[in-house]
């Protein structure tokens, strides 16, 4: 992701990449990250909990006008629980995230309607 953000930016369009992967970021150096120290498959928090996940939204995009060194990274206060035995579980239990599939996955039936409306908008030519 790193190089495609580089290449975005140089188009004059901001990046700002999110991730869980510090040793990864910095290796890839994307012109601007904020670490969420969390188990991979929830950089943007825990599943269903919608005001840690608008929290660490806010803090990220406001990294956006924080970071002007290129290549910096803010690491984000966030905490996954009040100790790090979460860490040795994922090192011995290995990555339990579900499977990749071409097909969308929506934390909520909601969410899922939201997705399939914005598939009529003439300016989400991405969806």
């Amino acid at each position: 992701m790193g190089l495609i953000a580089r290449r975005i930016e140089a188009d004059g369009i901001p990046t700002l990449s999110m991730t869980s992967a510090f040793s990864i970021t910095r290796s890839v150096n994307p012109p601007r990250a904020v670490f969420l120290d969390y188990p991979l498959g929830h950089t943007t928090g825990k599943a269903l909990d919608a005001s840690l996940q608008r929290d660490i939204m806010m803090a990220s995009l406001a990294a956006l006008h924080e970071l002007d060194t290129p290549g910096a990274v803010k690491m984000l206060p966030f905490r996954w629980s009040d100790d790090d035995d979460w860490k040795r579980e994922v090192m011995e239990s290995g990555d339990a995230r579900t499977g990749r599939s071409a097909e969308p996955v929506y934390q909520c039936e909601a969410d899922r309607r939201l997705a399939q409306d914005a598939s009529d908008c003439p300016t989400c030519v991405f969806l």
